[in-house]
């Protein structure tokens, strides 16, 4: 409640889960290196880089949403010291820099694993915003970035919704953009966070292709996120008000798959309507009539249904459990890169439309921009990354 009413503070629990968290992986990062120290077989030195590059992504995650970090680089008892502003960020280029030989190619590592893009991308993010972190902007250095990952081995998935369904570990088409995932697996990571959270949160029993056994109704789109598709919402493909839904015969996924066709309000034709692949909502009524927006959030219908992420496989094969996804979660994909280089090239006063239009080609979209603005980049981060933690 605190975070869908803007109003959490520093004693919010889950933002000491964030803090926390950070600072307890670091903890293990600095163990795995101080057990690996003075160790100089080629293997080991590609661990501890990625290692290293891992610890730097946490303390930009520090800088990035506490604009500070309790700094230690070993393994003690001894209490960490603060770094802040100029100080991290310096921290962190430095140590992306000096790992970076030791890390593999682009597309050369174990799915899993970060490689030379993944350092790339991170210092395009910190550069992107290096004004905020120090006071001084580098846009030049966050296009350069960008421009070295999008020049590198990785591709753009040509079907968006293959990023986020149950083979994006398996389906060439899916890894060639993702550049560094959190790996899942429904057998072998089971739990009740990362993907699971993502696909049980958005869902509720009774809509079609749930892709798991327990749908927990919690995450659901806002009218501002649905208008990011639809300018106006009276386009959004929505059941009349005057259609009452049947008490019998919507039990299975056919019969409400035939409902919603019926009256034009699956996936698919929200999808045509906005114009645009990923647009991947649901207004249909498997579990209940949904609303665009409401003024007071009593329950899980107050909002269209986010589908994106999934528990099925491209190719149809059966997924590892019924329940707890096999989907990854691309942590960093290739169209963050495109974006990237878009704003820094804004912001330099230069014309972005190209990267912007080409992720919206991926993304068979019926509307090219013409003009970028501040809140066209807003918008189109929006589109793209709505529900992956951007």
């Amino acid at each position: 409640p605190q975070l869908t009413s803007i109003s959490w503070s520093p004693s919010s629990q889950r933002t000491e889960w964030v803090y926390v968290r950070l600072g307890y992986d670091i903890t293990q990062y600095n163990f795995f290196l101080d057990q690996t120290e003075g160790m100089t077989d080629a293997e080991t030195l590609r661990q501890r880089a990625e290692i290293r590059f891992l610890r730097a992504l946490h303390y930009w995650y520090f800088l990035d949403l506490f604009g500070k970090a309790p700094f230690k680089e070993h393994f003690s008892n001894d209490l960490p010291v603060e770094k802040k502003g100029t100080e991290l960020y310096t921290y962190i280029q430095n140590e992306l820099n000096e790992i970076e030989a030791d890390m593999y190619e682009p597309r050369q590592a174990p799915f899993g694993r970060a490689d030379k893009a993944a350092n790339w991308l991170l210092r395009a993010r910190l550069y992107l915003n290096a004004g905020v972190y120090t006071g001084q902007t580098d846009y030049a250095k966050a296009e350069e970035y960008a421009s070295k990952v999008i020049g590198s081995a990785y591709k753009l998935c040509t079907n968006y919704s293959e990023l986020f369904m149950a083979d994006n570990d398996e389906n060439e088409n899916a890894m060639q953009e993702i550049i560094l995932p959190i790996r899942q697996d429904g057998v072998k990571t089971r739990n009740y966070g990362g993907s699971t959270y993502l696909v049980c949160g958005t869902r509720v029993a009774g809509m079609p292709r749930m892709g798991t056994t327990n749908g927990w109704s919690c995450i659901f789109a806002r009218a501002a996120m649905v208008q990011k598709f639809f300018s106006n919402l009276e386009d959004v493909p929505m059941l009349s008000a005057d259609v009452e839904i049947p008490t019998k015969g919507l039990d299975t996924d056919e019969q409400i798959d035939a409902f919603d066709a019926e009256h034009g309000i699956r996936t698919e034709d929200m999808i045509k309507a906005a114009g645009d692949d990923r647009a991947l909502l649901y207004s249909g009524v498997g579990g209940g009539r949904r609303k665009i927006q409401t003024d007071a959030i009593s329950g899980f219908t107050d909002g269209l249904s986010i589908v994106k992420w999934q528990n099925y496989r491209s190719d149809g094969k059966p997924v590892s459990h019924a329940t707890y996804p096999d989907t990854d979660i691309p942590l960093f994909r290739l169209a963050e890169a495109y974006l990237t280089r878009a704003e820094a090239i804004f912001r330099q006063g230069g014309d972005a439309t190209g990267d912007i239009n080409e992720l919206r080609k991926r993304a068979n979209c019926t509307r090219k921009v013409q003009t970028v603005t501040e809140q066209e980049l807003i918008d189109e981060w929006a589109r793209e990354f709505y529900l992956e933690g951007r």
